[in-house]
């Protein structure tokens, strides 16, 4: 995905062909997105079903974005190649698919193989659409808003997936969430071959194999290292994997600063504009995915909340983070680029230390507004990185800045599941007595499946992850905080 101009496609479609084409784009990015956390709150049900351990928890939940990230740019490539069209298409097929494979999943094991085939075809399906975009709208004003509402499209999936989760958990079995991805990509298939233009780079250079190879094995082991200490804590295994990430990861650098036709141009980071908005986009992605994996576990299995109720009760992010989408002009009309993702990342900062405090009060209101702050602060934040990105560069770069872009986001979703979901795995377990059963000590799933609810040893197990989750709350506050100050020292305003 190292260019998308020149760009070999179609004359240009009528304005009403335009937008209609957009809609589709940003269904399929909303698909993904909603599906990245609609999960989140089936947790509970499909460990009853399932019985997974904590650590298969964490892979169910993290290899979706895992594969994402691992794959985005390769993936990004191949369709410059063949044709983005094509791959998009082929890919959403696939991710039907392996939604009904994860739907009737048997063990939790297959869940996890599912988990990643949807990422995978994820994979196709992201920067296919970004670049369409850019096929589509020649106009920069246009383009501008398009980008806009396809952000919103992403931002809006995270937050509405526990509200989809939930309505469907309230009346149906946890392989819901997966199966009505089917119809919907049945009819974006049909809307897609219609709407969609083909387009392809016409010169797309020689296919790096090795570097793609490379770009999956920097990011895999670094994760599976974490994941692994948490379980089986620091050794060999730990240290092997790392090392393999870091290694693998200095070799793909260096490929690409030499490579003709590098998958990732690595120059770009030189830009101070550009790593900043790179690094606002995996904060806010960081600190929300990683705060949602194991929030929506509280609700049902420390307050007690259903399904439904409990994607209510996020709702006020939800709500907030739409908001954002008419509210963005203004602050970036007040405020400058810059300076408005910063704040956005300090109003989230501040949500997130809010959310830690009112995490033990025996009111839900509390809970519920402190969530409005970070619903603001992120979909601001994802809003505005996307195009600061793009601006940020020259426009020949803008297939290369995408790719990053997009990696960056499923990275940051990756990275926050495995970091903050193993920080509050430790902290739970430390914060438990030191005598309860080995079920108990796995996770507040498993403590809720073997537990009697109203006995001392599940209120104990509901304390400690009480206070595993504010912790983990606070430490999402810290770095989203550290980003806003990174932000506005970094990304021009274009205001005095």
């Amino acid at each position: 995905m190292t260019t998308l101009l020149p760009t070999q496609g179609p004359a240009p479609v009528s304005h009403r062909r335009r937008w209609a084409a957009l809609g589709v784009l940003v269904g399929a990015v909303l698909l993904l997105a909603v599906d990245g956390t609609v999960l989140y709150l089936a947790v509970p049900s499909l460990t009853r079903e399932l019985a997974p351990t904590a650590t298969e928890i964490l892979w169910i939940g993290d290899v979706y974005s895992l594969a994402l990230a691992g794959l985005l740019v390769t993936a990004g490539n191949l369709a410059d190649r063949f044709g983005r069209k094509k791959v998009l298409l082929v890919g959403t097929a696939a991710f039907g698919l392996a939604s009904a494979l994860a739907a009737f999943s048997p063990t939790a094991g297959v869940l996890v193989v599912a988990r990643l085939l949807l990422g995978v075809a994820g994979a196709t399906i992201m920067p296919s659409t970004l670049s369409i975009i850019r096929t589509l709208f020649a106009d920069p004003r246009e383009r501008t808003r398009a980008i806009a509402i396809w952000s919103a499209g992403s931002g809006g999936g995270i937050a509405l997936g526990p509200l989809v989760g939930g309505a469907l958990l309230e009346h149906y079995w946890w392989g819901s969430v997966f199966l009505i991805n089917v119809p919907i990509v049945v009819v974006f298939l049909v809307a897609g071959a219609v709407l969609l233009p083909e387009s392809r780079d016409p010169h797309p250079g020689r296919f790096d194999l090795l570097s793609a190879g490379l770009s999956m094995a920097a990011i895999v082991p670094l994760v599976y290292a974490v994941k692994h200490a948490v379980s089986s804590g620091i050794d060999a295994q730990v240290a092997v994997a790392a090392a393999a990430g870091v290694v693998s990861g200095v070799a793909f650098v260096r490929r690409q600063r030499r490579a003709e036709n590098p998958l990732i141009d690595v120059s770009l980071f030189r830009n101070g504009a550009f790593s900043g908005a790179v690094l606002a986009s995996f904060v806010a992605v960081f600190a929300l995915m990683g705060l949602l994996f194991f929030f929506s576990q509280y609700l049902q299995l420390v307050r007690g909340f259903s399904p439904l109720r409990a994607g209510f009760a996020e709702m006020p992010a939800t709500l907030a983070s739409i908001v954002v989408v008419a509210a963005v002009g203004v602050v970036v009309g007040r405020l400058g680029r810059g300076r408005a993702v910063a704040a956005a990342l300090a109003v989230a900062a501040l949500g997130l230390a809010l959310v830690a405090v009112a995490e033990r009060a025996p009111q839900y209101w509390w809970l519920g507004l402190s969530l409005v702050p970070v619903g603001l602060g992120v979909g601001l934040a994802l809003t505005l990185t996307v195009d600061s990105v793009l601006s940020a560069v020259p426009r020949d770069k803008a297939g290369s800045a995408s790719a990053i872009s997009e990696t960056a986001y499923e990275l940051g979703a990756a990275l926050g599941i495995a970091l903050l979901g193993s920080l509050v795995t430790v902290v739970y377990r430390a914060f438990l007595p030191a005598d309860v059963p080995a079920a108990v000590q796995d996770s507040l799933a498993g403590a809720v499946s073997v537990l009697d609810p109203a006995s001392e040893p599940a209120r104990a197990a509901r304390e400690a992850f009480t206070g595993a989750m504010q912790v983990t709350s606070v430490a999402a506050a810290v770095v989203t905080a550290i980003a806003a100050v990174i932000a506005w020292r970094t990304i021009p305003s274009g205001k005095d």
